[in-house]
């Protein structure tokens, strides 16, 4: 990441995703999570939907791979997620739902290792996911009288919500389809309103009940146009300029901007045992990425000393 340009949109994209998780917790303390989060992808879905059709030659599925890729995005990464996201954080603070997010990175390499084992896992990946489930004790502290007490359940919900985006990400990894992300990504957005309307109905007895607050509405207006379009706008372009390795780090400047932003807006108690866990999360990350980390610093070394910038 030798670009100033991109180290800023890079920092940029972390706080507009860590913002979002404050902005949640304001937004369910009105309006039914679920319903909430499904208003949401109607918006940025439209939003989406018309910038790919005016701007990508290939802004449709057109084949059963792009279809299947559409699928998994909509029921995992967009439905699944942010049902469990949204419902646990009408329990839990933003800065502990912004960190347990952080998860997510290690639940893909775990689901990925699990579903479609390439190679043996190494003793040190081994410690990096165990690592990362020392972090989830550490924030949750469980008490084993009370499993379900306190904010157990709201944790369960967004640990949920982390493996459920991982394991959508996994599935659309391997699935073969010639549609460029953004496509697969504004289409995916389509499906998981439908999926989380469909799902909303479960737990809100009739939308045109609810009272939408000024806050409730500006929150809105943040998590669908600025979290979701033109986030994913930002992540895509640095997507192709840097590469998904580099991206999984975004992940862990969200959840740091996320913990700064809830203790500042909403007052959220940031507690050591946090803070703890958040760094074994993410010590957990960098153990399971060792190789490619190394790989990726070995190619930019070469690329420095290319250029005539020896280190």
């Amino acid at each position: 990441m030798n670009s100033k340009k991109h180290i800023i949109l890079f920092v940029v994209l972390g706080a507009i995703w860590g913002g979002a998780y404050p902005a949640i917790s304001i937004g369910v303390e009105t309006v039914p999570p679920i319903f909430y989060a499904a208003v949401r992808y109607d918006i940025a879905s439209i939003l989406m939907l018309t910038y790919v059709s005016l701007n990508i030659n290939y802004w449709y599925p057109q084949n059963v791979g792009d279809w299947m890729n559409v699928a998994f995005g909509g029921l995992f990464i967009i439905g699944a997620y942010n049902a469990f996201l949204f419902a646990g954080q009408t329990i839990v603070p933003s800065a502990v739902a912004a960190v347990l997010v952080g998860l997510m990175p290690v639940f893909t390499s775990f689901i990925s290792q699990i579903l479609v084992p390439d190679k043996d896992i190494s003793v040190l990946g081994i410690i990096g996911i165990m690592l990362g489930f020392v972090g989830i004790i550490f924030i949750s502290r469980p008490d084993p009288s009370h499993l379900l007490g306190g904010d157990t359940v709201g944790q369960l919900l967004v640990i949920i919500a982390a493996a459920s985006m991982a394991l959508g990400s996994v599935l659309t990894e391997r699935v073969d389809s010639d549609q460029p992300a953004i496509t697969m990504e504004a289409w995916s957005m389509f499906l998981g309103a439908i999926v989380l309307h469909i799902a909303a109905t479960q737990t809100t007895s009739s939308p045109w009940t609810i009272q939408w607050t000024s806050s409730a509405i500006l929150m809105l207006v943040y998590l669908s146009v600025l979290s979701s379009a033109v986030a994913y706008l930002i992540y895509f372009y640095l997507l192709r300029e840097l590469g998904a390795f580099e991206m999984n780090f975004v992940a862990y400047v969200a959840a740091a901007f996320g913990v700064i932003i809830g203790w500042a807006a909403l007052q959220d108690q940031i507690t050591a045992y946090t803070l703890v866990g958040f760094v074994c999360i993410f010590c957990g990350f960098l153990l399971l990425k060792k190789d490619q980390i190394k790989h990726v610093a070995s190619i930019k070394r070469i690329e420095s000393m290319a250029r005539g910038k020896f280190p």
